[in-house]
């Protein structure tokens, strides 16, 4: 999907342009979709592709939306990042190219795998019959979040 950064600025928020074309990273614990529990699909911001189920998404503890594994594993591209002085596995977009966030091999089965990936780089789909706004029938429990009122809009 060739689009110039000019598209991609008017197309994406400030904050989505930073995580999905900088490879930025969102703040822990302020990301939309940190605790939502409501099922459904969770699709990239950028072009609409589905990446992630709610049926493999887990409470991690790192601040960041965490998936055991991708809905599609022909939906994302892994690729070396040793930025920052470290050793990761950077997530992107297949579709789009757009910056995920990062897997790690401290998952829980059956994979092992982590997929860390930022709020700001997808879009949640709920199921037929869930609101997923956050509402008694999304599965948030926003009062547990401690960190809601801090959250963007």
């Amino acid at each position: 999907m060739a689009k110039s950064d000019a598209e991609w600025r008017e197309q994406l928020t400030p904050a989505q342009y930073e995580v999905l074309r900088r490879a930025g990273t969102e703040p822990p614990f302020t990301g939309e979709y940190t605790y939502n529990k409501a099922s459904g699909e969770y699709r990239c911001a950028a072009c609409g592709a589905t990446l992630f189920s709610s049926d493999t998404k887990f409470e991690s503890g790192t601040g960041w939306p965490s998936f055991t594994e991708p809905a599609v594993a022909q939906a994302v591209e892994l690729r070396p990042d040793n930025s920052l002085l470290m050793r990761r596995t950077e997530v992107i977009c297949r579709t789009c190219g757009g910056h995920l966030g990062h897997v790690f091999d401290d998952g829980p089965g059956p994979t092992g795998q982590r997929y860390c990936i930022n709020s700001a780089a997808l879009n949640f789909e709920p199921a037929q019959g869930e609101r997923g706004d956050g509402g008694a029938e999304s599965g948030l429990d926003t009062a547990a979040d401690p960190q809601q009122d801090r959250r963007p809009a």
